[in-house]
């Protein structure tokens, strides 16, 4: 190979693992971002419901939700996710958040 040939692979394969850095970068950054708000929202739910009755009585319910994912949506989940929802407008959570916030009291 020639002197040109060589310069120019090594110039390619510094290229491409720039290209990969960037990439597992950028999804590193969002599988952080994803479970970041989901503890956030866990830790909000968590610590001001620890007590409540209607939270704690959805536990079972709140279980079949995960392991289903989403797809088994039980009358006390569902009266859970209202209560809270109702004392905590502002709590920006989805109802997977919600249910991994209840299983984690």
């Amino acid at each position: 190979m020639t002197r040109s040939h060589l310069l120019g692979a090594a110039l390619l394969l510094t290229l491409a693992s720039a290209a990969n850095a960037t990439s597992f970068v950028v999804t590193t950054d969002a599988v952080v971002g994803s479970v970041a708000a989901t503890t956030d929202a866990t830790s909000d739910v968590s610590s001001s419901f620890r007590d409540d009755k209607i939270v704690r009585a959805a536990r079972d319910d709140a279980a079949s939700f995960v392991a289903s994912q989403g797809d088994i949506r039980g009358v006390k989940l569902e009266s859970a996710f209202a209560h809270i929802r109702q004392q905590a407008p502002t709590l920006q959570a989805s109802d997977v958040q919600l249910a991994q916030a209840i299983l984690a009291l």
